[in-house]
């Protein structure tokens, strides 16, 4: 089994920044934390924990309105109801924590760095392509746990002619995929512009003496600074890491701009426009300050534009995420049901495609 991921390495709605210089540098950029809102949990979850990967969150949650004042943890918030976890030690070890607990069943290769730019569908299974036409792998079942190759933003991001997934639905003849790509394809999304600070030790101090370590702003306040929350984490040698997450205006606004260092541009061939990250940069480090009255002199300042933050409407129907016919399941937190666009939702759609897959898989065998 292979597991082919865009990025530098496993992550997605958990992802964390790690540097390439420094080994011990890791800011979480991603979801801060997730959350489980309904009995019974997700039976990964279990595992997760008695592996150490993953730990209830213990940082204190408040609240920004706008006119400057703390409160308490906003209560209509819904990636912060019910109980509580974070990755351990960083976001991106709850994934590493999947991919460990797969290697006790069958082993799994992860491909990371990998852009897929063409799927190709036989009746004995999948062809991946990338951007030169080279096979990347074949595979006799493919299982997408991301939307970005049946969504048209991928013609926005890397100016593509086509979405890859619905070309091959096309061809295949699978009217049951050409569904699924159907709704996958019109399901909007909010965006994020996500500012990730590396504060060095001599101003961290007022930041970790902050009484939150997770600040929700409220309508208002989101209006006035552009945005929508700020989490913070420590990190070594006594630094401050701080993710200043963009409201949903202000991302739409820069919609078009990526982080210089960010995957879009360095594996994706998306180019940076220098000048526009240098804006979209000043606007929320200057925000931050003046919503918090605290500084960031002295930091290393890095944008991170996360496109698919929330997803929105109802989701893809349980009912599509297996197509048989084509060999070809969906999972994620584009899925709907309990949890959808959030890590629940990524869980729980995981467990139940396995249950359908792992029966046709075993009788293949």
């Amino acid at each position: 089994m292979a597991l082919l991921e865009i990025g530098r390495g496993p992550g997605g709605r958990t992802a964390t920044r790690r540097s390439r210089s420094e080994r011990t540098l890791a800011i979480n950029h991603g979801a801060p934390l997730f959350n489980i809102t309904a009995s019974p949990e997700p039976e990964l979850l279990e595992p997760l924990r008695r592996g150490g990967w993953t730990t209830p969150f213990s940082g204190a949650i408040g609240s920004l309105d706008e006119h400057g004042r703390l409160g308490a943890a906003l209560a209509n918030d819904p990636l912060c109801s019910g109980s509580l976890w974070q990755g351990s030690p960083q976001m991106d070890d709850l994934c590493r924590g999947l991919l460990a607990l797969a290697q006790q069943g069958t082993p799994t290769r992860l491909i990371s760095g990998t852009l897929v730019r063409q799927l190709e569908t036989q009746p004995s299974g999948w062809t991946l392509r990338d951007s030169q036409g080279e096979t990347l792998l074949q595979s006799r079942w493919l299982v997408l746990s991301g939307t970005l190759l049946a969504h048209p933003r991928c013609q926005t991001v890397f100016g593509w002619d086509e979405v890859p997934l619905q070309v091959a639905a096309d061809q295949s003849g699978d009217l049951q995929l050409q569904h699924a790509c159907k709704v996958l394809a019109a399901m909007p999304s909010l965006a994020s512009s996500n500012l990730l600070l590396n504060l060095p030790a001599s101003i961290a101090a007022a930041w970790r003496q902050q009484p939150w370590r997770l600040l929700q702003f409220n309508g208002a306040a989101q209006e006035r600074w552009g945005i929508r929350r700020v989490s913070l984490q420590a990190l070594a040698r006594e630094r401050w890491g701080v993710v200043v997450e963009s409201s949903q205006a202000f991302a739409e606004r820069h919609l078009g701009v990526y982080g210089s260092r960010s995957s879009a541009a360095q594996v994706l061939g998306a180019a940076p426009h220098a000048q526009a990250e240098a804006a979209v940069i000043a606007s929320l480090d200057q925000a931050v300050q003046n919503a918090l009255g605290l500084s960031t002199a002295g930091a290393d300042r890095q944008l991170m534009r996360w496109g698919a933050a929330f997803p929105q409407g109802q989701g893809l129907s349980p009912e599509l995420s297996l197509c048989p016919t084509s060999r070809i399941g969906f999972c994620g937190d584009a899925i709907g049901g309990l949890g959808f666009g959030r890590v629940e939702g990524a869980l729980r759609s995981a467990e139940a495609l396995a249950h359908q897959l792992l029966p046709r898989l075993t009788a293949a065998a």
